[in-house]
């Protein structure tokens, strides 16, 4: 299974206390975890600002997540000009999951798949997995 996680997932992960952090290392054993240059540096750059401590665990986060040159193109769902190229970039990379907490800007799509890509929060994709007996 191949995953494109959000920047917000990438920044929450890198707290080495949570849960997010360990589901993120879990899942990066045996699925392919991939994400964005620009999700990674806004991520990074959050982190620099607002959780420096978390440096650590953004770097082991990190150590398991290729970073892929990001794409803008439409996509045929309603989404802020900002968030359009993390949607594309899944798309591309032919992701089964994208992976977000961002229910301001993608809530609307969680549970939907669009051109192959289901959007999903953490939560909802732990409860899938365990679901399938993948957890």
């Amino acid at each position: 299974m191949k995953l494109f996680l959000d920047a917000n997932v990438v920044f929450s992960a890198a707290n080495s206390e949570s849960q997010l952090h360990r589901f993120i290392l879990l899942l990066g054993r045996d699925q392919m975890l991939v994400t964005s240059g620009y999700a990674q540096q806004e991520a990074y750059r959050n982190i620099r600002a607002k959780r420096p401590l978390w440096e650590e665990g953004y770097r082991k986060v990190m150590a398991g997540v290729a970073v892929v040159e990001g794409i803008d193109r439409p996509v045929p769902v309603s989404l802020a000009r900002k968030d359009r190229p993390i949607l594309a970039t899944a798309i591309r990379e032919r992701c089964e999951y994208l992976v977000t907490g961002d229910k301001r800007d993608f809530g609307h799509l969680f549970g939907a798949t669009i051109e192959g890509v289901t959007v999903m929060s953490p939560l909802m994709l732990a409860g899938k997995l365990v679901e399938q007996g993948e957890l």
